[in-house]
Parts: structure tokens; sequence; C-alpha cells
């Protein structure tokens, strides 16, 4: 979006005249200017912001396709394949306009030249009369065969109908595949590769499908479809076949582009783009209502609306089925839930409720209404719904996953069109490579394969193999291209530019993990991914195949060395397999690899050489603090993998024992294949439990993924509004922003509250005066934000980058990022967040009527909590004349539920409110932390009473230290430890990631 400051003279047209020679000045040189030399600029971004200065320096043309457009060029390409006929004769056709026109102007600049060369009377101009003559009688003729050239080109529009519905197809599939990198920068596909795809799926339709004799439909398509297109004008019968021809073009044509994407996308995104296609399609042929559409994606929630069923049904799901009754079918949805909730609770609680009816009337919906229904109440399950609507509606396949298949993708590849693998952990394209390689005579031993990985110094190397390649035939493969950012941006992408007149037996492979690399390297190639197994048993099984027999029997206890080998792949296949739980599963990411378990095992046969007996502690200090440990930097993460370590790591695992519930570890007198054996046939059915995780951590994981793929599918949403009957983004956007503006409370009056504020302080006053002027700031900020939109939107003001992320933000229904700089850590939507932000500033405002410590603070209302808990330290400590450095919070959680069943604030510390469980609940009859209730995901806690007290180093009896976390982000949200009592031992809540939060989306 910069243009070089080189070029600045001549987008100014600084021309300097020198005598009557003009020039230019271009960096430190002149060069003569011709003033007949335009230059032009052509951008890949598909919508640059430039500056306001360049905008008035140039002409900006926007050359992209449009969606007509492409149509219209698809259409010729289906007509000219199905009905060459047709097609030759629009040529003709248009050739002949053309000759008619240019004949017309001839005689037309002729008989201007005559009139105006002609002397004297024009009555006696003979031959300026014969022309006059000739140009009627001309015109006559050409008058007459552009009536029978419209009543043709009739015809040919008629007949080419009726295959316009596969040029929309391929025009809707393309403008969905050129979105996809708004997902993955990586997933970028050329115009041209569309369109060979596209000719490929169309020939697709000319083969036989499986079962069919002698092809009744494929045959006709193999004729041309001539037949067809007579037939239709003749009778029912051949217009039958000619929707049948079309309908196989359609799904050939749509399936072979999806699966030529498809191959190239991660696991989390092949629904994504699955179900986007879906519902493109169906807002295509109007069957798709927008503002159901729009409820889908963004499914919003009522506010304020008690939940007479919270002994089921979560609060989420409750407001949501509330706002879901806007639209008509659903009006009575609320009064349903109460009053058949028996039938309602029963559905609600089955595994699998997708696979089964709704209770009452609710069965007759329609489909996409169905859907709604699952959002609203069993958001969970939204992945498994989704791929079942989009089976419905355009076919199985779409949402049947494809093994990786480096024979069948090799189809697509010619010497101008590469392979580009996308790297991930754990797996070797060039393996495969090499294999498809023998089978094409291509191999290291013939000297026609090169391999070179880049790398600092390789580039070079890269070079001499591609080249050599290029000109005498062979395969190049260059591996991690991602680490030499240079060199792809400026050799690699010239090269992958100009690859025509390469041999015929070139071949060039790349391969990266994801990164930012050149758009022009990435549109040209054939895209493949090959992810790992996803699963505890397949990733325990990878992980044991790393060693064989001869590594165990190098040990002079190879029955030790076995049990513990076993233990550290399940261990490493669990803390790799955690990540998907979120931060319920790690507070950040760890790049754990197969070099940390191969080092632990051979550190471990080393211990057992030099050691009689096992030295346990020695080895879990190791693994966890050294080997695993050195890529973990959050302290509660390294307390969990020492946890974990404690609890496989044991004299037991030698003789054999549960490892975890239905687990039992693998004798160690077998051989690897015996234990291999093990792994393979005696894993149980994986759960959370394996994990140490309650089951509930299955319906947590699950919510994540529907909620990433929800907001995948809102970004590749248009942004040209309108579309389908919906409102467009700017009415949207003015709609979100009126409403904001009327709920936004006055401001604080900050000399008011500072002249009646007590002239000695105390900690609580300055928390609470802190805490009002970060408000002003937030509130003076979205003022200030929405003020500038507002006259945007008019056209008062230029639209510029800022003030369209906030536009588009309040058209999602998602947070300003603008506005999350001035805010607090959260993870609500946008309405959810206004609500809470006003609760948070009515807290403020109370609190300055008589500036005293409320009976109970609200903590989770807080910018900064962390300074509430040391102004209850310092008060404490100033009443006991402590040091501050040796006094420590502690908690102790009563046994009311509401801030309004205190009496009035303590005199001991300050009692606290607005905490959620994660992971497990407080019992309030045992008093302790006990086990989580059946899909209850945050449990409230009761009003807590936060105490200051001297630090003695001693470790407190049955007590858990529950970190305790601003958002479900965790991570660097951390506030403080809460010193829970629990029966069971401290380790069960670790390893199963209990935790305190205090928002909860």
């Amino acid at each position: 979006e910069d243009i070089d400051a080189v070029l600045e003279p001549v987008l100014m047209r600084a021309v300097i005249k020198r005598g009557k020679a003009l020039v230019i000045k271009l960096g430190d040189k002149e060069v003569d200017y011709d003033p007949k030399f335009s230059l032009y600029i052509q951008t890949k971004l598909s919508n640059p912001h430039y500056k306001p200065e360049i905008a008035a320096q140039t002409t900006l043309l926007n050359f992209m396709i449009t969606l007509d457009g492409l149509e219209e060029q698809l259409l010729g390409m289906v007509v000219k394949k199905e009905r060459p006929d047709l097609e030759e004769q629009k040529a003709i056709l248009m050739e002949q306009q053309n000759g008619f026109t240019t004949k017309l102007k001839a005689l037309e600049d002729e008989l201007l030249y005559r009139l105006s060369s002609s002397q004297g009377d024009i009555l006696d101009d003979i031959e300026l009369i014969e022309g006059l003559e000739r140009a009627k009688v001309t015109a006559t003729e050409i008058q007459a065969k552009q009536e029978i050239a419209k009543e043709t080109e009739k015809n040919i529009a008629e007949a080419r109908k009726a295959y316009i519905p596969v040029a929309v197809r391929g025009a809707l599939v393309y403008f969905l595949v050129d979105q996809l990198w708004v997902l993955e920068h990586l997933y970028r596909y050329s115009m041209a590769n569309f369109v060979t795809i596209f000719k490929k799926g169309m020939d697709v339709a000319d083969r036989p499908a499986e079962g069919e004799e002698g092809g009744d439909e494929g045959g006709e398509g193999g004729e041309g479809g001539e037949g067809g297109g007579e037939a239709a004008a003749g009778g029912s019968g051949g217009a039958a076949a000619l929707k049948a021809r079309v309908n196989k073009l359609i799904d050939t044509s749509c399936f072979n582009c999806f699966s030529y994407v498809a191959q190239g996308l991660f696991e989390r995104h092949k629904l994504v783009f699955a179900s986007q296609l879906c519902f493109a399609v169906q807002q295509r042929d109007g069957s798709l209502v927008p503002s159901m559409f729009d409820f889908l994606i963004q499914g919003p929630k009522a506010a304020g609306i008690e939940n007479p069923l919270v002994e089921w049904l979560d609060d989420g799901a409750w407001l949501t089925c509330n706002a879901l009754k806007e639209f008509e079918a659903f009006e009575k949805l609320p009064d349903d839930l109460i009053g058949s909730a028996k039938r309602f609770r029963e559905w609600f609680e089955l595994e699998r409720p997708e696979e089964s009816p709704y209770p009452g009337d609710w069965k007759k919906l329609p489909e996409f209404e169905k859907l709604l229904l699952m959002r609203a109440l069993r958001l969970d399950r939204m992945n498994e719904a989704i791929s079942a609507y989009v089976k419905n509606v355009i076919g199985l396949k779409y949402v049947t996953s494809q093994a990786f298949d480096l024979w069948r993708s090799y189809e697509d590849v010619t010497p101008a069109t590469p392979v580009f693998f996308i790297l991930s952990a754990g797996v070797d394209p060039v393996k495969d490579t090499e294999k498809l390689g023998k089978e094409h005579g291509i191999g290291f031993d013939m000297g026609n394969l090169g391999l070179v990985s880049l790398g600092q110094g390789q580039e070079p190397v890269a070079e001499r193999s591609i080249e050599t390649s290029f000109k005498n035939g062979g395969w190049s493969f260059m591996q991690n291209i991602h680490l030499t950012p240079k060199w792809s941006a400026g050799y690699l992408e010239k090269r992958c530019d100009d690859l025509e007149g390469a041999h015929h037996a070139f071949r060039l492979f790349l391969s990266a993990e994801p990164a930012k690399l050149p758009i022009n390297v990435l549109q040209v190639c054939v895209k493949l991914t090959n992810e790992p197994p996803q699963g505890l048993q397949p990733n325990v099984s990878k992980n044991w195949k790393l060693f064989s027999d001869d590594f165990f029997d190098s040990s002079a206890k190879p029955g030790e060395l076995k049990s513990i080998t076993f233990a550290i792949c399940l261990f490493h296949a669990v803390v790799v397999e955690r990540k998907k739980f979120g931060p319920q599963g790690w507070n950040r990411g760890y790049p754990f690899n197969f070099g940390d378990l191969t080092a632990c095992a051979q550190v471990a046969m080393n211990y057992l050489e030099n050691n009689p007996k096992v030295p346990w502690d020695d080895l879990r200090y190791i693994f966890g603090d050294i080997m695993y440990g050195g890529h973990v930097t959050d302290f509660y993460d390294r307390v969990l993998v020492t946890n974990y370590l404690d609890a496989y790591l044991v004299d037991e695992l030698v003789e054999g024992f549960e490892i975890f519930p239905g687990c039992k570890t693998p004798q160690n007198s077998g051989n690897c294949k015996d234990i291999l054996e093990h792994i393979d046939t005696a894993f149980p059915q994986e759960s959370p439990t394996a994990f140490g995780l309650h089951p509930n951590a299955e319906i947590g994981f699950r919510l994540m993924q529907a909620d990433t793929m929800f907001s995948n599918i809102r970004e590749l949403q248009p942004r040209t509004g309108g579309a389908a009957g919906g409102a467009s983004v700017t009415e949207k956007a003015s709609a979100i922003l009126e409403e904001i503006t009327g709920m936004l409370p006055e401001p604080f009056d900050m000399i008011d509250i500072l002249d009646r504020a007590p002239e000695i302080r105390t900690p609580y006053i300055n928390v609470f005066l802190q805490e009002i002027e970060r408000m002003q700031i937030l509130m003076g900020e979205i003022r200030r934000s929405l003020a500038e939109l507002v006259l945007g939107l008019k056209g008062d003001l230029q639209i510029t980058n800022i003030m369209e992320d906030l536009m588009n933000s309040l058209a999602d229904g998602l947070r300003p990022s603008g506005w999350e700089k001035f805010g607090y850590p959260s993870k609500r939507n946008l309405a959810s967040w206004i609500r809470d932000m006003i609760e948070r500033q009515k807290q403020l405002a109370d609190w300055t009527g008589e500036m005293n410590l409320p009976k109970s603070t609200c903590l989770s209302y807080l910018f900064n909590p962390q300074s509430f808990l040391t102004a209850v330290m310092q008060t404490t400590a100033r009443l006991n004349d402590w040091p501050l450095d040796k006094t420590v919070t502690q908690t102790e959680v009563t046994k009311k539920w509401e801030p309004s069943e205190i009496p009035g604030p303590s005199k001991d510390g300050a009692y606290i409110h607005g905490l959620f469980m994660e992971g497990a609940r407080w019992d309030d009859k045992m008093g302790s932390v006990e086990e989580s209730r059946p899909k209850e995901l945050y449990a409230r806690m009761p009003v807590v009473l936060i105490k200051a007290a001297q630090y003695t180093g001693e470790k407190l009896k049955d007590t858990y230290m529950c970190p305790t976390y601003k958002t479900q982000d965790r991570g660097p949200t951390f506030v403080f430890d809460a010193g829970l009592r629990t029966k069971a031992p401290s380790s069960k809540w670790i390893l199963g990631g209990v935790g305190l939060l205090m928002d909860v989306a």
C-alpha cells in the first residue's frame, strides 16, 4: 500500500525544463521525459488502502473480475464444450455485426467526404447521387440482415440459457475460493488454475458414473450435448435429458473444484469451506433467509431475562432462545421450553441430539430452522449438525474428508504448475515424493532428483538445482522455503512467474510451514496438506514406533526401560493432545517435539545403567524441569507437567498398573511389536478422563470448535451489503452505532468526585478513583470513535482503515479492536460487552455516593483487580504494623450466594463476588471443591472473603491453590491464587485444569 519514494516525482509530474528538453528526477539522476509517457502500476491486493495524495495523483481503477463478468466467461466455456455449434454461430454473428458496423462507417465517411468536397449544385453530382443510392441499398440490406441476426442471437441466447446454472455455480465457487486467504495466507488460488480445474470437472461429466450401463447421462454429453439441445425444443423427454446433463455438469465441475481446493486446506477449515459453499448456493437460489443466516453465524443473546430452567439449561442457551423468538417460527419457544421442560430436558441431555427428533411439533421445522434451534440449545453439537445439513443439501462427498493422496494430486501437476506442501508437525512429504518419482523414472540415484533444504547459504545451491531441472528435465524439491523469505520473494517468485518453456519432464516441489510467502508463488501451485493423526492412541502408537528392539536390547535393564519409555510415549501424547482443550488444557502453547521424547528415553537408559534401582526422582526432575520443562514458561503449566510425571513414573509402572481409567500399562517382557499391538488394541475409547480432565471438558472443546467455525464463516462473508435482501454493512453498523450511543451513561464529574474525596485517602479510595479514571478514558474513546464514524458515514470525513474496522466490527457484533486497547480483557461479543461495561460503570457510580467500601465488590468489574487485593493487604498491614512484602491474601468462601445477603463490609478484609469455577464446582454443604455437574462448564462461586495474613512459608493442608484468571483465555490474565478447601488431592484438580474465572462470555 506504499509506493516507492523514488517514483514520487513521476506521480507528482515534477517535470523540469532544461532548454528545449524535459527531464525528471529519479533518485539522484535526471532522466529525459517524453510527454507521451504513461505509467501503469498493478497490485494483487484485493482491497488496498492508499494515502489520499496517491488517490489524487493517480487514476485508481478496480480491474477485479465481477461475478456477472465471470459468469459470462464461464458460460462461454460451458457452451463451447457442450454446444460448439452455438458458440461458433455466436462468433460468426459477432464477426458479421462488426463487419456491418465497419461497412456502415465506411459508407458514412465516403458520403461525408463527397458532400464536403462537392462543388456546385449537389443534384448535378452524379457520383454523389449514385453513392447515396448505393448507401441506401446497402443500409437496407444490412438492416434486414441485422433483423435476422437479432433473431438468431435471440435463439442462441435462448439455447445458451440452459447452461447458465453451470456458469453460475462455477462463478460462485471461484469467489468463495478467492476469499479463503482470510482464514490462512497460504490459501491463494489463481484464476487460470481455477479455470483449468473447472474444465477438468466438466470433462468428468463425460465419464459414465460407477454402476451406469452405457452411460445414460454421460453418453449424451459425450456427443457434445447437441442432441439434448435440439430435443429440448422438441419434447419434454429432451428437456429432461438436457436438465439431467446440466445437473451433472454442475455436480462434477463444482465438486472437482471443491476437492482440488480442499486437498490444500487444514482439517479445521474443510467443514468451513463446505458449509460456506452450501450456504452460498442457497443464498443464490433465494432459499436462505438473510436474517436467519445472520442469527446462525452470530448467535445473539437477549439481555436481562431470568432463567427458570437453571437446573438443566445454562444461561447462555436460555438467552439465545429468547433472542430466537424474534422470528415468527420461534415466538413460542421459551414458553414451550418451560411447559415441556421434561421432554426438552431428555432431548437436551442426549449424547448425540442432532440424530434424534426434536420434542413435540418442533420436529416439523424446516431443516435450516432446526439448525437455529440446535445453535440455541446445544452449540457444542453444531459441527456435527452443520455437517449433516451440508450432506442433505449438496451431498455426502462434500463432508467426507479425503485422505492425502499425492498420486491423485499429481494428475494436476505440469511443468508450469509446481506442488506446494503445507507442512505439519511430524509429517515428511519427501518420502512420498521419492516413491512417486521412482514410478516416473526419477530418483537421487538417477541424478534427476534435486533435494535442497533451505537455510543460510543454501540459496545458490537451490537456484542451480531448479535451473538444471528446468533446462534438462528432472524434479527439484525445495524444503522449508519459509526460512529464506528474501530468496522466496526474489528469485523463486520470478521463476514461478516464468515457468513457460520448461523441459516437459521438469517438476518443482516446494514445502513450507504456514508463513507470509509471496502471493504469486502460492497462486500457481497445487497445494497439499497432510496432517498427523489426531487422538491419544494414534499418537502413542506413532511415538512408540520411534524405538526398536535394538534400542532396548542395548540396555542392561530392558524391562524397566520399556516401561519408562511407554510412560514417556504416553506422556508426550498427552501433553501434545491436551492442546485441543484450549486454555483449560494449557495456559500457553508449547512446541513439544519428538526430540524431547527420544532424548528422555536416552537419559532413562543412561540413568538405569548407572543406578542399581530406578531413580524415579531424578528422572521426574530431568524430564519435567529440563527436557519438557525447558519449553514451559507458565508456572501453572510447569506444575501440571510435574503432576503428570508424578502420576506416571512410579514403582508400580514396572510391574504394570492402570495408568489412567481403563488403560493398563503393557507387560515389559514382550518385544516392541507386542507392546505396539497392546497400544493398538487395549487402549480405551478416548475421553477427557484420560487427560485427568472432567468429561465436561469435551463439551468445552466442542464449544471452542463451534465458535471458531462460526468465526471463520463470518470472516468469509462478503462486505458488499444488501445481498439476498439482507441489510448492508453500513446499515447494520449505523443501527448498532445509534443503539450504543443511546445506551452510554453520562461521564463522571471528576471535579466534584475529587472535591468530595477525603484528604487522607485509604487504599480502597485510591483503587476506585483509578478505576473511574480508566472508565472515563474508555467511555471517551467510545464516544469519540462513534462520532467520527458518524461523520465518515455522512461523507463529511474520509473513511480510514480504523473507521472501516470499527464499522465492520459493529456490523458483525464484535468488540472493536480500537476500544480493547483502552478497555479490559474480555471474550464477550459486542452487545454483551456493552452491557457488561455499563454494569461496571454502575458499580463505580454507586461508590461515588458515600465513597465507602461496598458490602461486597464485584472483582470482575475492575480494570485492575490486583490493585484491590493489594489494597486489602495494605489496609491490614497498616492496622497490624506488618511489612507489606511479608503479607499475602487468604480466601474464605462464605455460604452466601448473593451480595445482598451480606450485612455489611468486613472488618477483617473485603467481600468479593462475580467469580466462576471451571473444571469443578464449589459444594457449599461440604465446604470444599467437588466434581462438576454434567454439562455445567462454569459453576458460580458464593461470595468470597479476601483477608490478609503474614507469610509463614508453610503449605496449607487440604487446600488447593486455585489460580484465578480474568477470562477463559487464562495465561496472561492471571490475577491471584485462591486457597480453596478440598478433600481430594490437589493433583486431581491440577490435572483437571480447575481454575477460577472472573468473566465468562
